[in-house]
């Protein structure tokens, strides 16, 4: 059974920044791409960042030149760096791999930005 376990949010300014962490177990991490996706209130949940298992990288425009995905394939745990926050960036952001697996989706982690 996949598992996805989700950290690292929290309350932090604007210009602030954050990592969060998605640990995973249950898959064969190694080959899989994985993406780090959020839903903010009201909207629908969209992928933000992604890794392949060759390291190639691909972000939504919003994010690009702040958010960097990183993955550890001896943790079996994919990393989302943001930086330069901003409160549009406020959601709950969601590990899963790339195409998610519905059945996947773990609790997610809250991010907000506010001062």
């Amino acid at each position: 059974q996949v598992q996805l376990v989700e950290s690292g949010g929290g309350l932090v300014q604007p210009g602030g920044s954050l990592r969060l962490s998605c640990a995973a177990s249950g898959i064969i991490f190694s080959i899989k791409a994985m993406g780090w996706y959020r839903q903010a209130p009201g909207k629908q949940r969209e992928l933000v960042a992604a890794i392949t298992s060759g390291l190639n990288t691909n972000y939504t425009d919003s994010v690009k030149g702040r958010f960097t995905i990183s993955r550890d394939n001896v943790k079996n745990t994919v990393y989302l760096q943001m930086n330069s926050l901003k409160p549009e960036d406020t959601a709950v952001y969601y590990c899963n791999t790339v195409p998610f697996r519905a059945s996947s989706w773990g609790q997610g982690t809250q991010v907000t930005v506010s001062s």
